[in-house]
């Protein structure tokens, strides 16, 4: 009798806790996986923003000569506008061809683009126009890896678990932004071909694992390319976001480019095009994109939460950074070179409030439901906001501290549970397309971020620093020439000067001789560290209020969207989906 039960009912329970224990095994695979690849995607978002100083230095690229602004801006915005395009594409072919098939090869690119950046054999602008090639081919790789790893883990993990796995995955992207700029900081410091070797074994190691071990798990959809559709919108997008870039330009006597006739033209094109891509998108046989997925409560209103949150996100990274780097470190001691690092560093509890809120929010998610969290994690984000434009410019570094880490966390709280309900709220067939949007609305917020962000930031300071800068010179013995000379520099070059560490007054002042012409004190006062902060702190302070004013209408706007996503069951008592119907096992008596 006890030998009949390793009969068919004994080796089919052996078998299926055979198969739960590889299953495990695998969505721990997929895991670590999709991680590595989604912290070191966003890693090179902003790598590259805080090792700036180091790059120009080594490719002999004035950041303040006339038409070198545009490298700059290129290499910040262009690796976030190509991913913003591409991450729909690349996750509808995920959709079509297999994810894994796509996101395995997104790794191999991304890897040849990096060791390709990290040996650019020109100098000047010609090594500049490399590096932002390179970059661009990077962030194609970039979108294919960040595009179809959250339709893999949704594939993977069963619904109690999902909003876990998709927590840990997002707030590696977020953590791995604001831990770029310090990585950036310290490879920079030695070799600024180091930002881009950092990714090199890295990118080997894990484009072999994921070969070796990942597989499809989820359906395919087949079809065919909706070509009319793809070229519609990623032309129409690229030219929106081509124009916010040209729209921080200086143009024929403007602080900014807003009334160049391109950017207009631009912005016009690009915005007919994406009408044209919903008309398109309605009439194809196989659409690039379901709109058919809008009519989801949850996803149409997790991603405009999602949007709002990414533009105020991003806004925020790079005021902060300017913050610290052109006038709070500056005035506390710390030479204009070692500026980007000590940023990188003191932001250090942002990224220490996503990495404890995230996986935590996950969890939660996944028996609280999504709504309550999300919606709570972006009004404590705007509360931040309102705390952060209290403060003076010089402020106490701990009340900036506790501010940042109530943000991150805030962020986090929003992250996990929003990315959770979006990629839930779709069929298993559309997860590809569905997580390509989900990170072009993310992207796109991104890049928007820096256009919006940066225009409020330097409409303030035109108003009031030329007449600033030159009175502050001559007080200090410039001639008034000089002076005048030096404070008809573009606003948007102050701030990326500063934000370059680089001292601008006596990059400024040293083509007109004034320098030679003062005394030893006056020239210690003007190349100091508190010449150049004391100027900019009031002008800036103006553009500080109107920029967080506008980062907390932004969260406000978030949490009302992320209500209105609807009550979310939690996960644990979720529906499941519905699964293969099997025939009844014939019952053996013992």
């Amino acid at each position: 009798m006890k030998h009949m039960k390793r009969g068919p009912i004994a080796r089919q329970e052996t078998a299926g806790r055979g198969s739960r224990g590889a299953d495990d095994r695998y969505r721990w695979t997929a895991l670590t996986n999709t991680t590595a690849a989604v912290f070191m995607s966003a890693l090179d978002g902003s790598i590259v923003l805080i090792s700036l100083p180091a790059i120009f230095r080594g490719i002999h690229l004035d950041p303040l000569a006339p038409g070198n602004i545009a490298y700059l801006l290129w290499m910040i915005m262009g690796y976030r506008l190509v991913q913003a395009v591409l991450v729909v594409t690349v996750g509808r072919l995920g959709d079509m061809y297999g994810r894994v098939r796509i996101y395995n090869s997104g790794f191999a690119v991304f890897t040849v683009a990096s060791v390709l950046l990290s040996f650019d054999p020109f100098d000047g602008g010609h090594a500049a126009m490399w590096l932002i090639a390179w970059r661009v081919v990077q962030a194609v790789g970039g979108s294919m890896l960040q595009a179809n790893s959250a339709a893999i883990l949704t594939d993977a993990f069963p619904k109690e678990r999902r909003g876990f796995a998709l927590g840990i995955n997002q707030i590696a992207g977020l953590a791995g932004m604001f831990i770029g700029l310090v990585a950036g900081g310290l490879l920079a410091a030695w070799d600024w071909r180091a930002v881009f070797w950092v990714n090199v074994p890295v990118g080997v190691f894990f484009t072999v694992w994921a070969y070796r071990t990942l597989r499809e798990t989820g359906q395919r959809g087949g079809g065919r390319i909706d070509w009319w559709g793809n070229i519609t919108f990623a032309v129409g997008l690229s030219a929106v976001l081509i124009a916010v870039t040209f729209g921080l330009q200086p143009y024929h006597g403007h602080t900014m480019g807003w009334t160049n006739p391109l950017v207009d033209a631009m912005i016009i094109g690009g915005l007919a095009l994406l009408a044209a891509f919903v008309v398109i998108e309605r009439r194809s046989p196989a659409p690039m994109i379901d709109l058919g997925l809008f009519r989801r409560r949850a996803f149409t209103f997790g991603n405009l939460a999602g949007l709002a949150i990414s533009i105020g996100r991003g806004g925020m990274q790079f005021v902060l950074v300017i913050w610290l780097q052109g006038i709070w470190l500056p005035l506390h001691g710390y030479d204009y070179v070692d500026t980007p690092l000590w940023a990188g560093i003191f932001m250090l509890p942002l990224t220490a409030g996503f990495l404890a809120a995230g996986p935590v929010s996950g969890y939660l998610s996944d028996r609280l439901g999504s709504r309550g969290l999300a919606t709570g994690g972006a009004l404590l984000f705007g509360a931040t906001f309102l705390g952060l434009m209290a403060l003076p410019i010089d402020f106490s570094y701990w009340v900036f501290a506790v501010l940042i880490a109530l943000n991150g966390i805030a962020s986090g709280m929003f992250a996990s549970p929003n990315s959770s309900s979006i990629m839930g709220s779709v069929p298993t067939r559309s997860r590809g397309v569905a997580s390509g949007m989900r990170a072009t609305f993310q992207n796109s917020g991104t890049a928007v971020s820096i256009g919006v962000f940066f225009s409020l930031m330097i409409a303030g300071l035109a108003s009031r620093l030329p007449h600033s800068l030159s009175t502050g010179l001559q007080a200090q013995g410039v001639p008034a020439h000089a002076a005048a000379q030096a404070a008809d520099l573009p606003p948007v070059s102050s701030l990326f000067a500063a934000q370059l560490g680089v001292n601008p007054v006596e990059n400024l002042l040293r083509p007109t001789g004034a320098l030679t012409h003062l005394t030893a004190a006056q020239r210690q006062t003007l190349t100091g560290h508190e010449f150049f902060p004391h100027l900019i702190s009031g002008p800036f302070h103006s553009g500080l209020v109107v920029v967080f004013a506008f980062g907390a209408t932004l969260a406000l706007l978030a949490a009302i969207a992320s209500y209105l996503r609807g009550a979310s069951a939690p996960r644990a008592t979720a529906p499941r989906e519905p699964g293969p119907v099997h025939p009844p096992q014939e019952q053996h008596a013992p």
